[in-house]
């Protein structure tokens, strides 16, 4: 089943933008329907099947009017953001706002890394645009990079490169 809605001029080029119910249902004053979080990161044991950590995947829509004076944990946002896995981190934007396929109040510019063994953030920072890109790595004369695209609907699309401490 597929859902057809308008979108939201002011974020995308397109007039109506279609997608999957079960990943986004307006609830009342615009937010999910649902309960949050409204998107999380789930670490998992691939040799037992366990859970070894969840956590929302980013804040999510807090400073939404019905929300912005109450004190909440993160909530989470919806939408497939591309990961980057390493030994000890993984890496993880909040996706651009400009993609067709992010439903409302998903997206940002946050780039994160968080601890692969406890899901805690151990660095962020704020791009000039949403990841428009999964996040790749490279090693050059000993120091290792990550690399990810960005772009906007008024941010051309570029490569944004930090290098990790040794």
């Amino acid at each position: 089943m597929i859902w057809l809605r308008e979108a939201d001029p002011d974020v995308s080029p397109f007039r109506y933008l279609q997608g999957s119910p079960n990943v986004y249902i307006d609830g009342p004053r615009g937010l999910p329907l649902v309960k949050p979080p409204w998107g999380r990161i789930t670490a998992i044991d691939l040799n037992t099947g366990e859970h070894v950590w969840m956590r929302p995947n980013g804040p999510g829509p807090r400073d939404h009017i019905a929300l912005q004076d109450l004190e909440l944990p993160w909530l989470g946002a919806p939408g497939r953001a591309a990961p980057l896995l390493t030994k000890t981190l993984l890496f993880l934007g909040d996706g651009s706002r400009s993609m067709q396929v992010l439903p409302p109040h998903a997206g940002g510019r946050m780039f994160r890394a968080f601890d692969k063994a406890t899901g805690r953030v151990l660095w962020q920072t704020e791009l000039e645009a949403g990841t428009s890109g999964a996040p790749m790595t490279y090693m050059h004369d000993g120091k290792q990079y990550v690399v990810v695209a960005i772009s906007e609907r008024d941010h051309e699309g570029e490569l944004v490169a930090f290098a990790l401490p040794e």
